[in-house]
């Protein structure tokens, strides 16, 4: 009697996507620990390539159509993807559940077809009749838009070798599954092969793809991370349920700067762009003197937002002040708070300290230090801080106020919205071309908040 062949599997990283033989506690590849899943491997002999010539070009001999690229008309989408979307060019969209990318997916689609562009989508999570609906809600024509249900990625290769499309849109990667593994859809070891044959294939044939991913609970693209490393961009979907808008974010771009945001409100008939964030952000109630609240400037890439930052200082009721930070790092607020007692003498250790950037917001920018210092330091002794005064800057640990990237546009930006005054770092003075508001440069903590709040 002949026995039944044990499967052969092999082991994952859920992180980085490394194949390893055995279980080990730490992927010996990126070192993350106890992220390695058993699952099956590839049925089946691999077919090796056979050897090809391989010609060599100098790069000055290599032609390529800088212009040649597809702008969807909407501008919010068009700026985190450098302008255009090339011809080749893959993208990943990352983002929770219910954020909306399906949504946007699906506008983007119309978007594209409306310039003539042959378009096709890829749904493995809806029926047609379900995409049809959601279509109708969100005011989709699609007439130049071909859908497919499809999750087999055989079938969606052969049908994307059988017809010329410029932009494939597949909802979403997770959802397709290789008859090569025996896993189940959106294993690493699934999502790794699909998305690798999909990006050869658009690399080879000249369309532009654009996947979506979803985010796991920490915050990662699910199954696995290695999908950030074969795509040429990947951008994020923020944004919160309580919240209206939406934040498209680049976290990486071959094709042009990084770290660039789009901002769209989401209301019921679908994502509509929002043109001027800073006054999205900033109410009438922001321009007025209040106690504990500073408009700041920040830069994401290259668009200058006007936001409002906020503290709230109290007597330590327990042991331990309590440190809790909305929108910005933790550990950073403890850091600044460490540098503000020690450089300016301010009793931080027997209070409570509460910060948040008002909108729901998450930054990260080092111009946001001087606004949350002052803010604090407001709220600590009940000094209201002017409304029409902008302030900008990073500190260091020695409490000094270092310069920042980006001045010009945010004096302009702070200008434009009627701001009188601007409390900048000095180091930035002599590069600052705006003479229509006023310019306070400031060395230290202590100068910007005895100018600030005296």
């Amino acid at each position: 009697m002949k026995t039944s062949r044990k499967a052969k599997t092999a082991f994952f990283c859920s992180q980085c996507g490394a194949e390893h033989p055995k279980w080990q506690g730490q992927c010996r590849e990126c070192a993350a620990w106890n992220s390695l899943i058993e699952e099956k491997a590839r049925s089946g002999k691999v077919t090796r390539r056979s050897s090809t010539s391989i010609d060599p070009q100098a790069l000055t001999r290599i032609s390529h159509d800088s212009t040649k690229g597809y702008v969807s008309g909407v501008g919010e989408l068009d700026r985190v993807l450098g302008g255009q979307l090339l011809p080749g060019m893959t993208v990943l969209i990352g983002g929770e559940p219910g954020i909306g990318k399906s949504t946007l997916l699906l506008q983007a689609a119309d978007a594209y077809s409306r310039q003539g562009l042959s378009v096709l989508y890829v749904t493995g999570e809806e029926s047609l009749s379900q995409l049809k609906r959601r279509a109708e809600r969100l005011g989709v024509d699609g007439e130049r838009v071909a859908a497919v249900n499809a999750t087999n990625l055989e079938e969606i290769v052969s049908l994307l070798g059988k017809s010329h499309y410029a932009v494939v849109l597949i909802d979403s990667i997770q959802t397709v599954s290789s008859d090569s593994f025996d896993s189940p859809p959106g294993t690493v070891a699934q999502v790794r092969e699909a998305a690798n044959q999909l990006v050869t294939l658009a690399k080879a044939t000249g369309f532009a793809l654009i996947l979506v991913g979803h985010v796991t609970k920490e915050g990662m693209v699910a199954g696995p991370k290695v999908l950030e490393h074969i795509v040429d961009t990947v951008i994020y979907f923020e944004g919160d349920s309580s919240q209206l808008y939406r934040v498209l974010r680049v976290t990486k771009n071959r094709y042009r700067a990084a770290n660039e945001m789009g901002l769209f409100q989401m209301n019921s008939s679908g994502l509509t762009e929002v043109t001027n964030p800073s006054s999205f952000f900033l109410s009438d109630d922001n321009r007025t003197s209040r106690v504990g609240s500073v408009v700041a400037g920040v830069c994401e890439g290259h668009r200058p937002l006007m936001i409002d930052v906020q503290a709230l200082v109290t007597t330590a009721a327990y042991g331990n002040p309590q440190r809790v930070a909305g929108g910005i790092d933790n550990k950073k607020l403890s850091l600044l708070l460490a540098v503000l007692e020690k450089r300016c003498d301010y009793p931080m250790a027997t209070n409570d300290v509460f910060v948040s950037v008002a909108g729901g917001l998450r930054l990260s920018e080092p111009a946001l230090d001087l606004p949350l210092l002052v803010a604090i330091v407001s709220s600590l002794m009940n000094r209201p801080v002017d409304g029409q005064t902008l302030v900008v800057g990073e500190v260091g640990l020695s409490g000094e106020v270092r310069a920042i990237a980006e001045i010009n546009r945010l004096a302009s930006e702070a200008a434009k919205l009627g701001f009188r005054t601007m409390v900048l770092p000095e180091a930035n003075l002599e590069h600052v071309t705006e003479k229509s508001i006023e310019l306070i440069g400031v060395k230290d903590i202590q100068t910007a908040l005895d100018k600030v709040i005296g």
